[in-house]
Order: structure tokens, then sequence, then C-alpha cells
């Protein structure tokens, strides 16, 4: 296999998926066949900066670059050969956000997904188009600018997304994958571009307010997964890759959101077909096969990466605080003289999760670090509670920490069941399914589906992003991503799949009973504890 891999790599047939995830950038190189082959990551963290969640475009390219030098560490390690080229690559990041740039100067500092500061310009978007226009697409940061009367937005010539702008210095293209677009303005689907009529409508509002530039003018370029998206230019390639190993020239394919990589990686871009990526973040994407009969605040309505709806439920919170009270749990530890790895307290708390009352015994559990509009909250602070007579047990406590996780995510998917949105299979990936059971339990409960988790579930994004690019070199004419992936990539790939039990969906709706009844009390929360 090695030897294989190593042919791969020296001829230059392998692929290379890079993720600016919220809190790692990850690389994935691939084989042929879709199979991983070497990685490497950063690890970064998003900074509170003016009452602005943001990243600085120095850590970008930091991270980047330290990313792809483990990455081609890695390979050196295993093969014994530098990595100088791949047959294709691709980048991806985190959805969303507002990166309005003049020429080449960023106007203002990077605002990501987790701001909710756009809530007067989402409100407004919506009405104008009847269609759901959530806080952190590009769309609502861009208008809430307006009104706010900042002086840049009349300097713009240019608005990306965070993979939009990677992928921009990588290979001087203006582009980006109508998933990742879909979540910067509405999509019409049956043309794969921008939807015109309200393009024109918000350029009549724009004009109004005396802008002259028109979105298209500074909106990237939409192309579908498999098309031509550039090549990686000379300095691009010094800026992955400054030890002057890699060579330019490699095409890349379309840059997507977190969210496109993600169906790509469980290969639930078919109609019918779902996945719930659980990380930082949770969102969860349903390909429909017929449109929803009304406008919902909570459900976004976005694409896949060669363009098919999607509902979305995005939430900005999910295991960060499971991860706090990890690092609380390792440092009592510490005081008795143990030193343990935050690994096995996190699998000690999934598997306690297993064993506890099904509506949690009486405890309630806010995981909110950052706003929740699913919740209709514009700002967060973690709070638990409990009733007086609660049964306060580790098992109960562990099982309302993954009922928190998913508890916003249960608000809209309890919408989309409503909707009676058909649903053949839901496959879950990121962190919180890297335990065995516990995580898809909780999710087969709250979606009332089964739930599958693959053996790839662990390689997430980066590896979802590798196989686009893979797609976009090896496909054949005509050949849509959904036969590409269920012919070349996933034929034979195992899954374990959990079925809803019913005790535990029943025991999650009490809890959720509990959730929904104290909201007020962590919108409280919000006001008075700063």
């Amino acid at each position: 296999m090695s030897a294989t891999v190593k042919e791969a790599i020296e001829q230059g047939r392998t692929y290379l998926g890079i993720e600016l995830g919220s809190t790692r950038i990850k690389a994935v190189l691939i084989g042929e066949n879709g199979v991983p082959a070497a990685s490497g990551g950063h690890t970064w963290e998003n900074q509170y900066e003016n009452g602005v969640w943001t990243y600085s475009l120095e850590a970008v390219r930091n991270g980047l670059q330290d990313a792809y030098a483990k990455l081609a560490a890695d390979v050196e390690k295993k093969y014994g050969v530098p990595l100088t080229a791949v047959a294709g690559m691709g980048i991806s990041g985190m959805m969303h956000g507002y990166l309005p740039f003049k020429g080449g100067e960023l106007l203002t500092p990077f605002r990501t997904w987790r701001n909710t500061m756009t809530g007067q310009a989402a409100a407004e978007l919506t009405e104008l188009f009847h269609f759901n226009i959530p806080q952190r697409w590009s769309i609502a940061h861009l208008h809430q600018a307006i009104l706010n009367g900042e002086a840049h937005v009349g300097d713009i010539t240019y608005l990306t997304t965070l993979a939009g702008y990677v992928h921009w210095q990588l290979t001087g293209e203006k582009v980006m994958g109508i998933g990742e677009a879909s979540g910067m303005f509405p999509i019409d689907s049956e043309k794969m571009d921008f939807d015109q009529g309200m393009v024109e409508q918000y350029d009549a509002l724009a004009a109004e307010r005396g802008y002259s530039w028109k979105l298209r003018d500074i909106l990237p370029k939409v192309l579908c997964a498999g098309e031509a998206a550039g090549k990686l230019t000379e300095a691009g390639a010094r800026l992955l890759d400054p030890t002057g190993t890699l060579r330019p020239g490699i095409p890349l394919c379309p840059p997507e959101g977190d969210a496109g990589t993600g169906m790509a990686a469980t290969n639930a871009v078919a109609v019918r077909t779902g996945n719930v990526s659980a990380g930082t973040s949770v969102f969860a994407m349903v390909v429909l096969e017929k449109p929803l009969s009304r406008v919902y605040e909570e459900i976004d309505m976005v694409t896949t990466p060669a363009g098919r709806p999607v509902a979305m439920v995005h939430c900005n919170n999910c295991t960060n605080e499971i991860n706090a009270w990890a690092g609380i749990f390792q440092g009592f530890l510490a005081e008795l003289g143990q030193t343990v790895g935050q690994g096995p307290i996190l699998d000690a708390i999934f598997h306690a999760a297993l064993s506890g009352d099904k509506d949690g015994g009486g405890t309630v559990l806010y995981n909110f670090l950052s706003g929740e509009p699913v919740a209709g909250l514009t700002a967060g602070r973690p709070l638990l509670a409990r009733t007086v007579d609660a049964k306060f047990t580790f098992a109960n406590f562990a099982r309302v920490q993954l009922y928190s996780a998913m508890a916003s995510l249960k608000l809209g998917l309890d919408i989309l069941n409503r909707e009676e949105v058909a649903l053949d299979r839901l496959l879950g990936h990121g962190g919180y399914f890297k335990a065995p059971e516990a995580g898809q339990r909780v999710l087969a409960a709250a979606a009332k589906a089964p739930v599958s988790v693959m053996e790839t579930a662990g390689e997430g994004g980066p590896w979802g992003m590798a196989l686009l690019a893979a797609y976009a070199v090896q496909r054949t004419p005509g050949q849509s991503l959904e036969e590409y992936l269920d012919s070349r990539i996933f034929a034979g790939q195992k899954a374990v799949t959990i079925h809803p039990d019913p005790e535990d969906a029943a025991g999650f709706d009490a809890f959720m009973e509990r959730y929904t009844a104290a909201l007020p009390a962590e919108r409280a929360a919000v006001d008075h504890l700063n």
C-alpha cells in the first residue's frame, strides 16, 4: 500500500484538501481512490476584539503555512519523498462572514459567522426578499454596515468569505463554489447562480443609499462542483509553501464552505439524504426533494456543492462547553496527583451519558458561549441549573451536556419533521461522534431518524474538500457528484447505524420542555452577567 501511495505522490497523482475550521486548520492528502495518505494541522482560535469575533489575515497566512508544512513533513516521514505536486487541490473554510476589500486592502477586520450583530439587516432583507437571510450571511453583514453608516462600504471592490479569500490568494481568481456562495446571497438552483431578481432588488436599495457599485461587481463568480476554478500561481505556491518545494500550476476546484465539504465527506449530496456536522458549531443539512411550505427564520436555504436545494439548521454552539467541563475535571484530577489527557475525560463523559436518566434528571444546561439565533439569543452565557429535587449525578450531568449540544439543532429539526421532509439517511461527522454510540443515540433521539457514522467520519471537511478536488479531475463526462461519490469513493464503505429509541426520544423531549421553559433565565444571564 505505502509503495503504491509513494509512487502516486512522486508522480503527482494525489489530491489535497485544506479546510480552515473554527479551531483547526487541517490539510489532508488523498490517493486516487480517496483514501487519506497524510495530514497536517494547525490549532488556532478566534479573537474577540472591539465587540467582533475575528481572525487576522496574518493568522490565516501563518496557519495555512503551518498546516501545509506539517502535511509535507508527514509525507516525508511516511513515504520518504517530498511533496512537489498534486493532481488537484481545493480550499474550504468556515462559511459566511464578511471580508470586504478595496483592491488588496482589507477594509475592516474579518467578521466571522459567530457574530450576531446584524439582526436589523437580516430582518429587513428577509422581508425584502421573502427569503430567510440569517445574521451570519455575507449580505446581512454588508447591509448592516450600510445601516450603521460605516464609511468603508463605498470603497468595496470585492466581498468574499474566508475560503474565497484564500482561493483568491492562491490563484488570483475571484470565484466561489455554489454551496459557499449560497451562504453569501440567495441562489437560484435552476440557473446555478445568485438569484438575479434579488440581486436587482438589492442593487436598487444600495443605489437609493448612494452606492455606485453593483452586487455582481463585488461578489465572486459562482461555480459548481467539477468546474475549473484556476491554477496555483507562483505567488500562491510560495504563500502555501515558502520552502519552494511545491510547484505552481496545480488546478484548483471551486472553494467551498465547511457545510459543503461535510456533505461530500458523508456522501449526503443526493435528495432525501442529510448530514450533521458537530464540533465547535453544529449544523444539519438536508437535501430537499420539494420546497418548504413557507419561510422559517430557523431554517437557511442553501445548496449542495452541485447546486441542489438544501435546508440547513445552523447553530453557533456545540461542543465548547463539553470541552470546558473536561478541562475542569482535568484540573480536579491534577489536584489529586493524576495526569489525565482531555481525550479520556471526554470519552468518560460520553460513556457516562448512556446510563443517565432519559430526561437528564431535572438538570438543564445552556452551552451558549456566543449568541444563538435559533434560540433567539444575540449573545450567550454558559449556564447550568437544576431543580431542588434533581437527580444530580455524573451520568445525568453528562447526559445533559450531550443534550445541550444538540438542543438548539433540535429546535430546527422539529420544524423539518413538522414539514414532513423525507429523509432516507442522516449521517453524523465531527468530534461529537468520535466516542462510540452516545452522540449517535442523542442525535437519533433529536431527529427521530436513523443516524449513521462511517469509518471516515473522523476525516471530516478537509477530506471532503480533497474529494471535491478529485471529482473535478477524475469525473467522467456527465457524471454527477453523487454518482462519483457513490461509485468511486463510498462503494463498500462500512457504517454503523443507530435507530431512534422511543424512550430516548421521549426523554429528550422532556428535557426540551425544561430547556425552552427556562430560556428566560438564560436571557437574564446575558443581560446581567457581564
